[in-house]
């Protein structure tokens, strides 16, 4: 870092000299138009007019066609042609921020390529087909960062996670069947997908971050909390795939433990995820992470008694349900790890000790 004196023109206008070697380095001579950027974190930045380019958002690829020779994945591979590797490409894409994909076809496009294009245009929010030919297609992303809201994403994020959590662990424990659960899953991907976009093209564009109206920091914490939520649903997907596949649920001996310790994930997700959006509440995350401790402990007596009190003969998938209900406290913990990052930036970290419950946690947290 260097540093330079500001001056003030005869107008009344201050100026600041650019270094040489970067100026050399972008281009930039006496007359250039450069941009200026000012972000909510109180930061000038200075940015070469190139650099607002949008054409390296754009690309083409070129898949093997229904008439054309190819490999065939016979090997296990994915097939260059196949529908599979349209749809990887078109996701990573997305999750890379581009604007724009045309996919062009030696030859012409089969019935499951073009399914696995519509697919990914129906299940990622703001993608859509904007022409579409024999041998071509384009997938443009039409979604404006001035109409999204990453708050919002996360907090609908946060009701998808819990409404797929309540529902699994009730359909092991018996309480009532699965419903909807797969609509609920593929919303948790997309919510998803959309936050992890944006903050991927955040890294790489001011301007994106500018239109989010959140600053870098919120905008990773943020980030953070989503992708633990997204974990969260995940884990409940585990939990209904095993509540789905076992005949029976879980013995009522052990089904209301379970039910008691997976309650404990709502509350504690939900004040986690408020800490963690407006760091206001440290003792609440406090009590997220005891939330947490109470939850991987007793899933480690439940599943003990489970297998040596109860029934030594129960089915081994109680197991990895029980585990991946602690792995969803522990995703919890995540969010409220990220709720006293946001408290201690916005200075709102006290020191009085945390309530009933809370200071367990608070010294796991200072320790970890």
């Amino acid at each position: 870092m260097e540093t330079r004196k500001i001056q003030q023109v005869s107008n009344g206008t201050f100026t600041v000299s650019l270094p040489r070697e970067w100026a050399d380095g972008e281009g930039i001579t006496a007359g250039t138009v450069v941009n200026l950027h000012t972000h909510l974190d109180g930061m000038l930045v200075v940015q070469a007019p190139e650099c607002e380019d949008d054409s390296s958002m754009q690309f083409t690829v070129t898949v093997g066609g229904s008439d054309a020779d190819g490999a065939d994945g016979a090997d296990g591979g994915v097939d260059p042609a196949g529908g599979d590797f349209l749809e990887q490409t078109l996701r990573a894409a997305y999750a890379a921020g581009s604007k724009q994909v045309v996919i062009e076809a030696d030859g012409t496009f089969d019935a499951e390529q073009r399914q696995a294009v519509r697919r990914v245009a129906r299940n990622l929010v703001g993608v859509t087909i904007t022409e579409e030919s024999d041998t071509a297609v384009t997938v443009r992303n039409v979604l404006d960062a001035n109409e999204v809201s990453i708050r919002q994403s996360v907090r609908q994020l946060q009701f998808v996670a819990v409404s797929m959590h309540r529902d699994a662990t009730a359909a092991l424990t018996g309480a009532a069947p699965l419903d909807g659960f797969a609509e609920r899953d593929d919303r948790a991907d997309r919510l998803f997908a959309m936050v992890d976009r944006h903050f991927t093209r955040g890294l790489d564009r001011l301007d994106e971050v500018d239109a989010l109206g959140e600053t870098r920091p919120e905008l990773f914490r943020l980030h953070t909390a989503a992708r633990e939520l997204e974990r969260v649903a995940d884990q409940a997907e585990r939990i209904a795939a095993v509540a789905s596949a076992v005949p029976d649920p879980l013995p009522p001996a052990v089904a209301d433990e379970v039910s008691e310790l997976a309650e404990l994930v709502p509350a504690s997700l939900e004040s986690a995820v408020q800490v963690a959006l407006e760091g206001d509440d440290p003792d609440a995350a406090r009590e997220a992470l005891a939330a947490r401790d109470r939850v991987c402990e007793g899933v480690a007596d439940a599943e003990r008694r489970l297998f040596e009190e109860v029934d030594a003969d129960a089915n081994y998938r109680f197991a990895h349900a029980l585990h991946a209900l602690e792995r969803t406290a522990e995703h919890a913990g995540n969010v409220a790890e990220v709720g006293l990052r946001t408290a201690v930036r916005t200075r709102n970290m006290d020191e009085k000790p945390a309530r009933e419950g809370g200071t367990e946690s608070a010294e796991h947290t200072q320790s970890a």
